[in-house]
């Protein structure tokens, strides 16, 4: 029958597995607290032993406290840049606090006090030699303690300031507050005294750039008032540009009528010099022009012709009568001839005077023009100049009166600060109470040991619990075997070696045989169909017991009145035979060699009658070729038509490559993995190194667990549903899970 054909256990991935929930997280954490149980315990009562000695030799100390009022101070309104003056009161309370706890300030006031050397101060005896502040390593040690026993806070709601000194002398702590605020407020005073000396001092300088700048705007005004002809500094450049303007106006309009007398004198020329003599007979109708002897000339020429006509008509041509008025009509238009050719000559001369007139007229707008532009760029300098010099005036003024207000203000600095109270000697120690030093050093030592606790578990690689088991290999958990003690190694007497290395054999009624009967249930279920036939037990690394897992299992697996095999595959370093006190001289080896068959080589015990064993035999030289031979596949074939069960117990997945070979010729793969002491990293190698050869995965046995931990409180105690008193059975786990060698 072919191995393969039961039906395999579901992959990993679709195996049902317990998840960590919010719901469990703090039962998980209580569980941690308990395992580290003893921790929290010693941090407990280290807290209560320190907590009564803190509280018993703690020293009796005194504290002395003044307090100051600091005010904003009248002399705000005197500085230089108003906007600075308005300060967050919290910032400028916090900055003077930081102020009396400087180290400049408490390294003055350790000088004054002459505390190197103060054996009160110090708490030790006087030193041999003197020593002195300006050592610096001395310095920066006193101000330390200073620092150290000093308290600075402000007054809620208020702005006072309580300084408070800590020390077993009293009257050294009421020194040591009032120096300090006497310091603070003095050095306060100077600091605030030379800013505003120094601001007083620059002042001064720009004062004397800004008088220099004053008169020389002053000097160029004047300068430009004389070169355009005003008196006074408070010439206004705007009439006097107004004033040009008008004139320009009027010069231009004179412009336009020149040129208008220009085109009609023109035009009255070129009508008379053009016209023809006919029209040159209506002169009169020209306008401009003055035309009386014209027309007078014109009405005698026009009645001498009349008569002329009238005479012709009763006269002859050459009628005296006819030809006198014929001579006086020709004098006549010689008359008019010559008074047209003096009217165009007038009209001529009057055309030269209006062009003359027009030129002169428009030179003169041109010139006004100019003379125009040349003053108002002459009084945009005035403006300028003008308010160069006012405004370096105001500047100059505003600052000499700053500087005034400057001097006044070095002497309202100091009213800033006032004393409310003087440190006194006290006469009452500060004591805290003891039962609170005491439950102070008892939580802060219970939370270091839960820290601690948490701390320890998070570096502790091994594997102690079953969720951390299921999820590092995300394979469900099988059973939980529970480790066993025996008082000695040697075999009693009436009892077989089986019986000694083997619990379930040893008693029935044992939590180590329930713990097998729930392994030997959760395997015959764990696959739907049939029960598996070839279990394989592996580990990922030797002794995690994977043989007494082995040689357990096949012992329960044959209670149930079936045949079960039990081989011992690992071929390197066989121990089945020793846990059964069997002759390893044939097993598995010589039956694959063809030396021995099966019938011949198994063996039984008679504590067991249904379990066959096949030891591993003589160490082959190639255990893995071996394995894989199709020998091998052919035997477990033959064995599958003889047994109900074969158990293999194989070598670790991660020493040699035979588990991987012999994971895929089983039905079920079982991991076994050693309670506390199998790393999570190396198991979970392994159950990678399996899932990728395609091995079918039944589950995981978590060995050698000591169920009297915290977080196994529960399994298997039944209470009263106690199978037995196993209280007298003690087993050596080395013995029975180990059976003295490495499984």
């Amino acid at each position: 029958m072919d191995p393969h054909t039961q039906q395999p256990p579901p992959e990993a991935s679709n195996l049902p597995l317990t998840s960590t929930t919010p719901d469990t997280t703090l039962s998980e954490a209580l569980q941690i607290l308990r395992k580290r149980r003893w921790v929290l315990l010693g941090f407990f009562i280290f807290g209560i032993l320190f907590g009564f000695w803190r509280a018993i030799t703690q020293p009796i100390i005194y504290t002395a406290t003044g307090r100051i009022e600091v005010r904003s101070g009248s002399a705000n309104q005197y500085r230089v840049d108003a906007a600075s003056s308005i300060i967050d009161s919290d910032t400028r309370l916090q900055t003077e606090v930081t102020i009396l706890g400087s180290d400049s300030l408490l390294a003055s006031v350790a000088r004054q006090m002459n505390l190197a050397n103060n054996p009160d101060f110090l708490n030790a005896p006087v030193p041999a030699h003197p020593r002195s502040m300006d050592d610096p390593e001395v310095r920066q040690d006193t101000v330390h303690m200073l620092q150290s026993n000093l308290r600075i806070g402000l007054v809620p709601k208020t702005d006072i300031i309580s300084i408070s000194f800590v020390s077993p002398h009293p009257q050294i702590a009421a020194d040591i507050v009032n120096h300090i605020i006497n310091g603070y407020i003095q050095r306060s005073y100077e600091t605030r005294f030379a800013s505003t000396q120094r601001v007083s001092q620059w002042l001064s300088g720009q004062l004397d750039d800004l008088k220099q700048q004053v008169e020389t705007s002053q000097e160029q005004l004047i300068d430009l008032q004389k070169q355009l002809g005003v008196l006074g500094l408070g010439f206004d450049a705007s009439h006097t540009e107004t004033a040009s303007t008008s004139a320009l106006d009027a010069l231009t309009k004179a412009a336009t009528e020149a040129r208008i007398n220009r085109i009609i004198a023109e035009s009255r020329y070129r009508t008379l010099a053009n016209s023809s003599p006919t029209a040159l007979a209506s002169v009169d109708s020209i306008p401009g022009v003055v035309s009386g002897d014209v027309t007078r000339m014109r009405g005698d020429l026009v009645a001498l012709r009349t008569k002329l006509a009238q005479e012709s008509v009763t006269l002859g041509p050459n009628h005296p009568t006819i030809q006198a008025l014929k001579n006086q009509i020709a004098e006549l238009q010689r008359s008019i001839t010559a008074e047209q050719n003096r009217l165009v000559n007038q009209a001529h001369q009057a055309l030269v005077a209006t062009e003359t007139n027009e030129a002169e007229t428009q030179k003169a707008v041109e010139n006004a023009k100019n003379e125009a532009y040349r003053l108002r760029d002459d009084l945009v300098e005035y403006t300028l100049r003008q308010r160069e010099y006012e405004s370096n005036r105001a500047l100059y003024e505003g600052l000499l009166s700053r500087l005034r207000a400057a001097g006044v203000q070095a002497g309202l600095e100091s009213l800033e600060i006032d004393i409310v109270d003087q440190a006194i000697q006290p006469t009452r120690p500060t004591i805290k109470p003891r039962s609170s030093i005491i439950m102070l050093t008892i939580i802060m030592s219970v939370i270091a040991g839960i820290i601690i606790s948490f701390l320890l578990e998070s570096l502790d690689t091994g594997l102690r619990s079953v969720a951390e088991v299921e999820s590092v290999t995300q394979l469900p958990s099988l059973a939980i075997i529970p480790r066993i003690r025996k008082s000695s190694s040697e075999v009693a007497p009436g009892q077989s070696v089986a019986a000694s290395n083997l619990g379930v054999l040893a008693t029935s009624k044992s939590q180590f045989s329930e713990a097998f009967r729930a392994l030997r249930t959760s395997l015959l279920l764990s696959t739907s169909g049939h029960p598996p036939k070839i279990i394989q037990v592996t580990s990922s690394t030797p002794s995690d017991g994977k043989t007494t897992v082995a040689t357990n299992l096949a012992c329960i697996l044959a209670q149930r009145e079936t045949r079960v095999l039990l081989i011992d595959a690992d071929l390197r370093r066989p121990n089945v035979h020793h846990r059964f006190g069997l002759s390893g001289k044939t097993g598995l080896s010589t039956v694959l060699s063809g030396i021995s068959t099966l019938e011949d080589t198994v063996q039984t015990i008679p504590e067991v009658p249904n379990l066959d064993i096949l030891p591993s035999g003589p160490v082959p030289p190639f255990p893995t070729e071996m394995l894989s031979s199709e020998s091998m596949q052919h035997l477990l074939e033959t064995c599958v038509g003889l047994y109900t069960h074969i158990v293999l117990d194989s070598p670790p997945i991660l020493s040699v490559t035979d588990g991987v070979i012999l994971a895929r010729l089983a039905d079920a793969v079982v991991l076994v993995i050693r309670h506390g002491k199998a790393n999570r990293h190396v198991v979970r190698r392994g159950r990678d190194l399996l899932v990728r050869s395609g091995a079918p995965m039944a589950g995981t046995v978590l060995n050698a667990v000591d169920i009297s931990s915290p977080e196994y409180y529960g399994y298997y105690g039944y209470s009263g549903y106690a199978y037995s008193n196993v209280d007298h059975e003690t087993w050596e786990v080395d013995n029975i899970q180990n059976g003295g060698k490495n499984a």
